[in-house]
C-alpha cells in the first residue's frame, strides 16, 4: 500500500459506521442550530446580478441555482441543482473569469442565494493559473469548488471529511452538465496547490478547496501569484472547529491522484429534455417497490461510466444489487457479471442503516475504489454519483444518494477488499 493510501485509508477507517457504533450514537441535533448554509461577502463588495437570457450568465448560474424552496417547521429549504448530504451544502464556488466581453476581469464568488457574481479580487497581470496549471493562461472560466465544513460536521461530526468531497464531486456534476448544456468545454482537476490557494482566498480554517473546472481556451503564457490576499469572510454564522477534518483534509490535499490520458465523454441527450432533468432534479425519499425495464438500466449504467474529463484520477468500480429490473435475475452483479444470485432486498436495506430506500429501491449501486488519493476518490465518486441522478432522471427513474451504510458488512457482502465509497438507490 502506498503512503498517500495509507493517510486516506486512516481517515476512511476513523469514520466507519457499524451497526453497534449507529446505536451507541443516533446522532440526533437542534435543527434550530443549523449553521448558515449560505455565504455572503460585505454589502460594499462590487456584484453582477446573473441574467438567465444572456447565455454567459445562464451558464454560470446553472452550476448552482437554486431549483425550489419548500417549509419545513416554518423553516425555508432552497434546494439546489446539486444535491447534498442533509441538504446542508457545505460547497461554494468561486469562478475566474478571463476575457469574457461586459465582465471585469477576476475572481467572483457565485452568490447563490441573491443569483449573483460578487467581485472579490480583480485581476492584473496575476490569477489562479499559477497555483493550477504552470505556464498556461485561461480565457475563459476557472471554478473552484470549496468546502465549508462546519455545515456538514454540525450534523455528521467526523464523518464529514467524506460528505464534503462526495458533495464537491456532485456540484463537479452540476458543472458538467451546465457546460454540455451550453456547449462548453470541460476540464476536471484535483492535483494542484490547494492549501496555497487556502491561503491566499483569505479562508483560514473554515473553508478548503477541493477541486477545480477550467471551462476556456488555454494560452502559453505565465501568470503570476496573486498579488494581495482575499480579506477572510466566514461561510457561516457561527463556526465550531473540528481538528479530525482539518487534519483530514490536509493530509489527504497534497498527495498526488492516480493518472490517464485526458478523454471527454460524449453524450446525445435531448438539450431541452436535459435541462428540465438539471432543473427538476431531486433526491427521492420513497420507492413503490415497482421495476424498471432493463433496457433503462443499462442506458444509465452505461452512461455514467462513460470517460471523467480528467488527468487526475482515480478508479471508481460500481457494484449493482438489482432487485426488481425486468427480465434480470436479482442479485448482486459486477457490471453485467453475476457475482450472487438471490433477493438481497432486506439484507441492503440493513447494510444502509435500516433505510427503506435501499429495501424498496429498483437497484441499490455501491461505489468501491482501492485509491491512491482518497480525496479525488471520494469526490469522482461524487461526480458520478450527480451522473446518475441526472441519467436515471432523464428517463423518468428516481434516485438518492445514500452516505451512511455499514462499511466493514458491506464490503463483506460485496465479496471485495476495496473500500466502499457511497451507495445510490434508483427506482420507481
Amino acid at each position: 500500500m502506498q503512503p498517500s493510501q495509507k493517510v486516506g485509508k486512516t481517515y476512511h477507517d476513523s469514520t466507519k459506521h457499524s451497526y453497534l457504533s449507529v446505536m451507541l450514537d443516533p446522532n440526533y441535533v437542534d435543527a434550530s442550530t443549523q449553521p448558515s448554509p449560505f455565504k455572503f461577502y460585505p454589502k460594499f463588495y462590487r456584484r453582477l446580478k446573473l441574467n438567465v437570457k444572456n447565455p454567459i450568465h445562464s451558464f454560470l448560474w446553472l452550476t448552482s441555482a437554486i431549483t425550489f424552496e419548500k417549509y419545513y417547521q416554518d423553516e425555508p429549504y432552497k434546494l439546489r441543482v446539486n444535491p447534498s448530504a442533509g441538504a446542508l451544502y457545505p460547497t461554494e464556488v468561486y469562478v475566474q473569469i478571463r476575457g469574457i466581453e461586459g465582465i471585469v476581469d477576476g475572481i467572483y464568488h457565485l452568490e447563490v442565494a441573491n443569483n449573483c457574481l460578487t467581485l472579490i479580487y480583480e485581476l492584473i497581470d496575476d490569477g489562479l493559473e499559477s497555483y493550477i496549471l504552470a505556464n498556461n493562461r485561461i480565457i475563459g472560466f476557472i471554478f473552484l469548488i470549496s468546502c465549508v465544513y462546519y455545515r456538514s460536521s454540525w450534523k455528521y461530526k467526523e464523518r464529514s471529511v467524506r460528505y464534503c468531497c462526495l458533495d464537491s464531486g456532485h456540484h463537479l456534476g452540476a458543472i458538467a452538465a451546465s457546460t454540455y448544456l451550453h456547449n462548453r468545454n470541460l476540464q476536471l482537476l484535483f492535483d494542484f496547490d490547494k492549501l496555497a490557494l487556502n491561503a491566499d482566498l483569505g479562508f483560514e480554517n473554515k473553508e478548503f478547496i477541493t477541486a477545480c473546472a477550467i471551462s476556456g481556451e488555454f494560452q502559453e503564457k505565465k501568470v503570476r501569484r496573486l498579488r494581495l490576499k482575499v480579506p477572510f469572510v466566514c461561510g457561516t454564522d457561527y463556526f465550531e472547529a473540528n481538528q479530525f477534518i482539518e487534519d483530514g483534509y490536509q493530509a489527504t490535499a497534497t498527495s498526488g491522484s492516480s493518472q490517464k490520458q485526458l478523454e471527454y465523454p460524449q453524450f446525445d441527450f435531448d438539450k431541452e429534455r436535459f435541462y428540465q432533468t438539471v432543473w427538476n432534479r431531486r433526491s427521492i425519499r420513497r420507492f413503490q417497490k415497482k421495476s424498471i425495464s432493463a433496457k433503462d438500466f443499462w442506458n444509465i449504467l452505461q452512461e455514467v461510466q462513460k470517460p471523467i474529463p480528467t488527468e487526475n484520477f482515480e478508479d471508481i468500480e460500481i457494484y449493482s444489487v438489482i432487485h426488481r429490473v425486468e427480465g434480470i435475475l436479482p442479485g448482486l452483479y459486477q457490471g453485467k457479471r453475476l457475482v450472487k444470485a438471490g433477493n438481497f432486498n432486506d439484507k441492503v436495506g440493513y447494510l444502509c442503516v435500516n433505510q427503506a430506500l435501499a429495501r424498496d429501491s429498483a437497484v441499490t449501486l455501491f461505489f468501491v475504489s482501492n485509491y491512491s488519493n482518497y480525496q479525488t476518490a471520494m469526490q469522482v465518486a461524487g461526480f458520478l454519483g450527480q451522473r446518475v441522478y441526472l441519467f436515471s432522471n432523464y428517463w423518468d427513474i428516481q434516485c438518492s444518494g445514500i452516505g451512511a451504510f455499514y462499511d466493514d458488512e458491506t464490503q463483506e457482502f460485496l465479496e471485495t477488499k476495496k473500500d466502499v465509497l457511497y451507495a445510490m438507490v434508483i427506482g420507481k
